[in-house]
């Protein structure tokens, strides 16, 4: 028995050509597209992009492999390209803009929100083309090669200090065991082991461990010699940069200080005010306001641990010398010393200190001294103690 066709496909649609066909196929992608944002979801191997037009509609979804994303970028027209602050993202920024796009890094702290569902590539990338757009958006500065450069001499400093510093406590536990208790600081420290190694009979250790000391002062030496290396290239490169001298005017900035903040925000061009780069250090505090009750809690520590390190350790420096000086700025220094305390005068100072660094890097300007005051320092620590009792 044969197949009977249904009544219903007796008489079949047909489209304007007499062909049983849907009127659109062949036209379901729809008009071509101008991307014109773009968002990248970056990665080791694999790359997810979302693209949209200028009314936010979808242009394409793709994932591409690391030798074929320059190749793919070089084919469309100049985007706005969005890419989330992290490894070599400032590397992927540099060679995207050089065909010719605009790019916009973000924290991914600030993409976070634009994420619609779970965590891939797909809604990562879609989540950043979004967030590029809005306006009120906070966006990271591009750094240069050279920028990168001087950020690695400081990162491989810091990991040398690090290194030493465990080496020192380790040193300092094992000759606890022995019944030598070494005093704090590294050069102590360094001193009493040397002392030990030269007359190792007057503490009574064995010849092992006199061996295990003998590589460990070895270590802390190698350590101490490529610390002064690297002091010494960051002393190279502060004295050819004419910004690094001119903010090492500033009490409280020395070559490191200098360098770091040059090579972390350049210019500062992507602040707007000397408080968005103290913001952005980490240098303000908290807030948990709600209507009309405003409460300030501690400094928000975010943005770049190691810069806002150095910039708190110079303006402590700085409050160490500030006694003994009669100028406006060492005794608003003194006052908040004397009122809040040493920790949160130092850090103040450094607010201070980074508002100073942003005008003097945007406007190309020279340090101004604060002026003399007339009162003394001791007369300004008497009425506040006076005041507090």
């Amino acid at each position: 028995m044969g197949w009977t066709q249904p009544h219903y496909l007796k008489r079949p649609l047909k489209g304007q050509d007499g062909k049983l066909d849907h009127p659109n196929r062949g036209r379901e992608e729809g008009p071509v597209m101008k991307v014109t944002t773009i968002g990248i979801d970056l990665a080791k191997d694999v790359f997810g992009l979302h693209g949209v037009d200028g009314e936010g509609r979808v242009a394409f979804k793709k994932r591409l492999v690391r030798r074929r994303l320059l190749e793919f970028m070089s084919q469309l027209p100049p985007c706005l390209v969005g890419l989330e602050a992290c490894s070599s993202a400032h590397y992927w920024a540099r060679k995207i803009e050089r065909l010719g796009h605009r790019v916009k890094l973000m924290s991914p702290r600030f993409v976070k929100p634009y994420r619609k569902s779970d965590k891939n590539d797909a809604n990562d990338a879609e989540a950043i083309c979004e967030a590029v757009t809005r306006a009120s958006m906070r966006f990271v500065p591009i750094k240069s090669e050279a920028q990168h450069e001087v950020q690695a001499l400081h990162r491989v400093r810091e990991q040398l200090l690090k290194s030493r510093t465990a080496l020192v406590n380790q040193v300092r536990g094992l000759l606890a065991e022995h019944g030598i208790v070494a005093p704090l600081g590294i050069a102590r420290a360094r001193r009493l082991l040397l002392e030990i190694l030269a007359d190792p009979e007057r503490h009574g250790l064995s010849g092992l461990f006199r061996e295990t000391l003998q590589e460990m002062a070895e270590r802390l030496r190698f350590f101490d010699e490529r610390v002064g290396a690297y002091d010494d290239r960051i002393e190279r490169v502060f004295k050819e940069d004419e910004r690094c001298r001119r903010l090492a005017k500033i009490e409280g900035v020395g070559p490191l200080v200098a360098t770091a903040v040059v090579a972390a925000v350049g210019n500062a061009s992507e602040f707007k005010s000397g408080r968005e780069l103290s913001a952005w250090l980490g240098l303000v505090p908290r807030q948990h306001s709600s209507g009309n009750r405003s409460q300030l809690l501690g400094i928000s520590k975010r943005g770049d641990r190691y810069l806002r390190t150095i910039l708190i350790h110079g303006a402590r420096a700085a409050l160490r010398r500030a006694d003994h000086k009669r100028d406006q700025r060492s005794r608003w220094a003194m006052r908040i010393k004397l009122a809040r305390g040493y920790n949160k005068a130092a850090v103040a100072l450094a607010n201070k200190n980074a508002r100073i660094i942003w005008a003097l890097l945007t406007r190309g300007e020279n340090y101004r001294p604060p002026a003399i005051s007339v009162a003394s320092p001791t007369a300004d620590r008497i009425s506040l103690t006076q005041v507090q009792a």
